[in-house]
């Protein structure tokens, strides 16, 4: 491979990340968001770089992206590169510094999507812009997607494509997304890459509660709002039993090796204590997880409503949807009916074969200590639409972070920043494994 000069590209990747903070494209769920304006942003970039971008509008102001780069052998399969242009609302008040901003201060880009996930958005449009400018052509096809609505389930973004153009991924068999590819630095100095290989399904539920309308002061024994906070209670403190995965085996095993450690399958929390920050989340794919998140009951002091409302947020692990909603249906009980809000798969890929091979690859290119490892994701990406047309999603959005440094709390949390040197390492390890992919 003839000389890529990597600062330029990331430097170009920092610039454009900045530009997609500084265009709010927020989702506040129940269908209500606006991409329009981001969707422009990346569409006038790939026509300045070359492509043919199409615009799909699935409702107003709901607008993915999708442009296909010709690959040089026709008879390779093609590769999904995805991102998503939504992210999640902030209240600026809450933060240290402006969410909408895309300031560097200290050595990070601030503002809301930084990690979630316009940096991996900026770093695909960098390097696509640079292969245009260099000429260079991938061996495969490469269909660039930014979606909408990936923080609401994707039923405004890839969902809707999937549903209404599925032609656009034609010959695709394989698909590259976010939360992957990141470093985790174990206490004794090991940096481990986590590659997402499987995630966990979603079901979003509200549940109702009906019960008799009547007055305050009186008894009532079939008072809807103590109906539901029995059983958000029960839900929201239920011990879910733990249950292992074949991803998770090798993660944990992987990383009591590094560790010097024995892995006990029965006891995987001595394993998980072991990772810090991450303890958190990958904690949470030792297990089934149901976290009641809204409540809506009543609308005066005196009156006892009729009916009453909870949100639950359920997330259930590959193999097990079957018990988890089980569960759930034992938890609520029989005077309460369970309405599903998004209903989506689990997932889970093999960690081998040549796409694989080609990603730890890269990151050893970049990082000679690296260690990279499967892992399962407790939350969800728009690899779950693409799985319905049969395509094999991987996260692999690269990033050598500080070792100090929460990753996972910016995700959906105040103050999210990315520091620039993550993106320039980003950019070389992502490039690096398109080029070989």
């Amino acid at each position: 491979m003839s000389e890529v000069d990597y600062q330029k590209i990331g430097a170009e990747a920092v610039r454009i990340c900045q530009d997609l903070i500084r265009i709010p494209s927020v989702n506040f769920g129940g269908g209500v968001g606006d991409e329009l304006a981001a969707a422009k942003y990346v569409a006038e970039y790939l026509s300045a770089n070359g492509l043919s971008p199409q615009l799909f509008e699935s409702a107003p102001g709901r607008v993915s992206v999708i442009a296909r780069i010709t690959g040089s052998n026709r008879e390779r399969a093609g590769l999904v590169l995805h991102g998503h242009l939504d992210t999640v609302p902030a209240t600026a008040a809450d933060w240290l510094h402006d969410p909408w901003s895309g300031e560097i201060i200290d050595g990070e880009i601030w503002g809301r999507g930084a990690v979630d996930m316009k940096d991996m958005d900026a770093m695909i449009l960098a390097i696509v812009g640079h292969w245009y400018q260099t000429g260079f052509v991938p061996e495969r096809d490469i269909v660039l997607a930014f979606f909408a609505d990936e923080e609401a389930g994707g039923k405004f973004g890839v969902n809707w494509i999937v549903q209404n153009h599925p032609e656009v991924f034609q010959g695709c068999t394989e698909a590259i997304s976010e939360v992957g590819g990141f470093s985790v630095t174990l206490k004794n100095g090991k940096r481990l890459y986590l590659v997402e290989t499987s995630e966990k399904g979603m079901y979003w539920m509200e549940l109702v509660a009906q019960g008799t309308a009547g007055h305050g002061s009186m008894i009532n024994k079939e008072n809807a709002v103590t109906t539901i906070a029995e059983a958000v209670a029960r839900i929201g403190s239920y011990q879910w039993p733990v249950r292992i995965t074949s991803t998770l085996r090798t993660f944990l095993s992987s990383v009591a090796k590094v560790l010097g450690k024995d892995f006990d399958e029965k006891k995987p929390e001595s394993i998980v204590a072991e990772l810090g920050s991450m303890a958190r989340m990958i904690g949470a794919t030792t297990q089934n997880t149901a976290n009641p998140t809204m409540l809506e009951g009543g609308y005066k002091e005196n009156v006892i409503p009729q009916s009453a409302k909870a949100v639950i947020d359920g997330r259930f692990l590959p193999g097990y949807e079957e018990e988890f909603l089980a569960t759930i249906s034992e938890l609520v009980g029989p005077h309460i009916s369970i309405n599903p809000i998004i209903h989506d798969i689990a997932l889970e890929q093999p960690f081998s074969g040549d796409l694989v091979e080609a990603m730890c690859a890269a990151l050893k290119e970049c990082d000679s200590e690296a260690i990279p490892v499967p892992y399962v994701m407790s939350g969800g990406t728009d690899n779950k639409g693409l799985a319905k047309l049969g395509i094999a999603g991987y996260g692999f959005s690269p990033l050598r972070l500080p070792p100090e440094l929460d990753f996972m709390a910016l995700f959906h949390g105040i103050n999210e920043r990315v520091p620039v040197s993550a993106i320039h390492f980003g950019v070389e390890a992502l490039d690096r494994f398109l080029r070989k992919a």
